[in-house]
């Protein structure tokens, strides 16, 4: 598949719904940086070493795993920081095996493609039927969220803990909110609830006794196999196998 132009010939009102959708992930997900620069502040990092880390590493839950050894005096929370950091990583990974052919990008545009792989950009890519708008969904959720984390990374670690918890702001449920928004409209099927079922309920067994991001990895897996069973093939319409 050669290298489309991204958002090109789609319908503008499909158009304009994507955008809708990448920006308010985005934004959900984005307000969210605020707290991880307070706490990077907190556990001694300096406000470049803070933005650095989001800049460059750019996965959220690396990233706290990274400020928790910090914080924790290093070696005591080692094990369950690098665990979880893996675990995420190798989730990033299946993402970009999943998205590989869909964005089809070469060269530099496929290292920032492999960069703002993430959960968010992922979601909106596969929520699209049309494989146009999937391609505009990741760009616009991707970096979204990149600009947004960072512009919040810089700005909670300027003001420190002066805002308190951010739960109290109900940042950390803003992301996952997002998320609902998305999965919501696609469980128009026995099959796809089933899916989302199965998900969820490999990840609550699990969640209680392994290292965070393991049942992660588990659910994916398992809605994974669910979603590729035997007389069930993905859909992806214009384009899809281009």
């Amino acid at each position: 598949m050669h290298e489309k132009s991204i958002g090109a010939r789609l319908d503008p009102q499909l158009r304009r719904q994507v955008w809708r959708q990448g920006v308010s992930v985005g934004v959900a997900t984005g307000a969210y940086g605020i707290s991880f620069g307070a706490l990077a502040v907190a556990a001694g990092l300096d406000l470049w070493q803070t933005q650095a880390l989001s800049a460059l590493m750019f996965t959220g839950g690396s990233q706290f795993a990274f400020i928790g050894i910090v914080g924790g005096g290093g070696l005591t929370a080692a094990p369950a920081a690098i665990a979880a950091s893996s675990m995420l990583g190798i989730r990033n990974g299946l993402y970009a095996l999943e998205l590989t052919q869909l964005l089809g990008v070469r060269h530099l545009r496929r290292l920032a493609a492999a960069h703002v792989t993430i959960d968010e950009s992922t979601a909106v890519a596969v929520a699209q039927d049309d494989a146009r708008a999937a391609r505009l969904g990741f760009w616009v959720t991707g970096l979204s969220v990149f600009l947004l984390w960072n512009l919040m990374t810089f700005v909670g670690a300027l003001v420190g803990n002066a805002l308190g918890d951010p739960k109290q702001w109900g940042l950390d449920a803003a992301a996952s909110a997002a998320f609902t928004a998305l999965l919501w409209p696609r469980l128009r099927s026995r099959d796809a609830v089933a899916v989302a079922l199965v998900a969820a309920l490999v990840a609550m067994t699990l969640s209680p006794a392994l290292p965070p991001g393991v049942p992660v990895i588990a659910a994916a897996a398992a809605a994974l196999l669910t979603w590729r069973g035997p007389g069930r093939r993905p859909a992806r319409t214009k384009e899809a196998r281009s």
